[in-house]
């Protein structure tokens, strides 16, 4: 059966400008500006002075799920504008130690399991990556370029073709934050 109408609504806070074009969101905030475009969508995006609603009419799963989803991001959108997201990464290794430099957009990881060809990762989006002894501090204001880079890197590094038991080399996601340090 189907429902006549799902909707949500968000409350964007007073520090936030949010702008809906069509269905092209802009979230304008401290940290920066995020936009986004959700025309693939078949729900109705409406903005009406400090909300936003989000609502399809005599939806199926699929436009129900999609009015969740587009909640979700436009929460995310805020929350980076406003504080930011940041992952750190921890350097693992105990056979070969491994060395991580950054050059433009790409982060080289040198001597992983004794490899003498660097391996290669592009940085996502407007995102600010930091290495320290041990860490690997990535931050931005979109959660969705922070996470992918975090993922990239965090998966270039896996152990193929040994057993995972043994060797635990590698880099691994170990903490995730709203707000930038």
């Amino acid at each position: 059966m189907r429902l006549p109408e799902v909707s949500r609504t968000i409350e964007v806070p007073d520090d936030v400008t949010l702008n809906v074009i069509g269905k092209t969101i802009s979230v304008k905030g401290t940290k920066g500006n995020l936009t986004r475009d959700f025309s693939y969508a078949s729900v109705a995006i409406d903005g009406e002075g400090k909300n936003v609603r989000i609502s399809a009419k005599w939806p199926r799963k699929k436009e129900t799920a999609l009015v969740g989803t587009i909640y979700s991001h436009i929460n995310n959108m805020i929350v980076g504008v406003t504080k930011g997201y940041s992952y750190k990464l921890k350097i693992v290794f105990s056979h070969f130690p491994i060395s991580v430099k950054i050059q433009g957009k790409s982060v080289f990881i040198e001597n992983f399991t004794g490899e003498h060809k660097a391996r290669s990762v592009k940085i996502i989006g407007d995102v600010k990556v930091k290495i320290e002894p041990e860490d690997i501090i990535i931050e931005g204001i979109s959660l969705e370029d922070v996470s992918q880079t975090a993922a990239n890197i965090e998966q270039s590094t896996k152990v193929r073709r040994k057993d995972p038991r043994v060797f635990l080399d590698g880099i691994y996601v170990y903490e995730r934050n709203e707000g930038m340090a």
